[in-house]
């Protein structure tokens, strides 16, 4: 086991896993904000988790990666690790998601571990600072240099968007900010985040589709994709994907976090009343299943994101070879250590 595996897995994780999650979470972004800020502190991550082998980048839409593996929206969701994520061996993350409005969120606890299961119980119900906020953030930052910016949007968890005129206004309001400063490299649509005011209100078609033609309005020089519900069958998926290839997005993000808690390897690890998605492996298998499906449906002009459940270099495989382009992931990151890109990166440069 190399070094800086044992010393996470064997060391810091114990104690980590000791305290809240979010809380964790929280003393862990500080951290990287503050590495990410002067050249002594990007260097020193670089020299420890950073992919300094054979080439792997991919140009997906127009838009090159370094490597095929992004940080997930639902981490970075205030835009403060943009400078050190390269350092990581990240290719690109997806901040966010951001609303129009600063939101605080569900009540807490917003994080619990389901450790056996490899999973997080996630009720964060989109915790960020509104989307003035982070284009404030990201214009004081500008681009940083090997890493792909993409922006998760989504409605605010509050009652003004629980109907869906006020959720499609929501989402509009920040798109159109976004689109004007000509801030991200990417957009995608979260239709499907499963703990807020009104619930999944976007994964139903014509829903769907009155959001996007909303969307429409809006000028967009830069790829659009939708992050997908892993949960629902695939019929209303495949009706779903026909929604956004009519509306000409470019892709879509397979998928969102895991709504059954039967998926979990010990059941027990559950609350025993529905509070929030599960994240990490119990979304595996459900998701690279979708991949292939989407693959086949949507042709290869698609461009498929594959998320859930990547916790190896052998799990990352796996969704490429169903048909993913590229990789994001949290959860892998939070069980298996900060080492894992570099893992990620290795096996897909030993696999050609």
């Amino acid at each position: 086991m190399p070094l800086m595996e044992t010393a996470y897995k064997k060391a810091l994780k114990p104690v980590l896993f000791r305290f809240d999650p979010e809380s964790v979470h929280d003393i862990f972004v500080g951290v990287g904000e503050s590495c990410g800020k002067t050249e002594i502190g990007r260097r020193l991550i670089e020299r420890l988790y950073g992919y300094d082998g054979p080439d792997i980048s991919r140009t997906v839409d127009g838009i090159t990666y370094r490597t095929p593996i992004l940080l997930a929206a639902g981490f970075d969701y205030n835009a403060r690790l943009t400078n050190i994520l390269a350092s990581m061996g990240f290719g690109g993350v997806e901040v966010g998601s951001v609303t129009a409005y600063p939101c605080e969120g569900n009540e807490p606890p917003r994080l619990r571990r389901a450790i056996q299961s490899k999973s997080l119980v996630v009720y964060k119900g989109l915790k960020n600072q509104g989307v003035d906020r982070i284009i404030e953030r990201l214009e004081e930052r500008g681009a940083q240099p090997g890493l792909v910016l993409g922006i998760s949007i989504a409605m605010t968890n509050a009652e003004s968007s629980a109907t869906i005129a006020g959720a499609i206004d929501d989402y509009y309001q920040s798109f159109r900010k976004l689109n004007e400063r000509g801030l991200g490299d990417y957009y995608t649509i979260n239709i499907s985040c499963p703990n807020v005011s009104g619930g999944e209100g976007f994964t139903e078609p014509d829903r769907l589709r009155k959001l996007l033609t909303r969307l429409a309005e809006v000028e967009c020089a830069v790829p659009r994709y939708a992050k997908m519900p892993i949960s629902a069958d695939w019929s209303r998926f495949r009706e779903l994907l026909d929604v956004l290839v009519e509306f000409e997005f470019d892709g879509a993000v397979v998928g969102n976090l895991n709504k059954d808690y039967d998926t979990l390897e010990v059941r027990e690890e559950a609350p025993e009343e529905y509070r929030g998605g599960l994240s990490g492996r119990p979304c595996r298998a459900r998701s690279t299943e979708l991949i292939k499906k989407t693959r086949a449906h949507c042709g290869d002009d698609f461009t498929i994101m594959g998320c859930g459940g990547v916790m190896s270099g052998d799990d990352a495989i796996e969704k490429l070879e169903a048909g993913a382009d590229l990789i994001q992931l949290i959860s892998g990151m939070i069980f298996e250590g900060p080492h894992l890109m570099k893992e990620i990166s290795h096996t897909i440069a030993d696999r050609g």
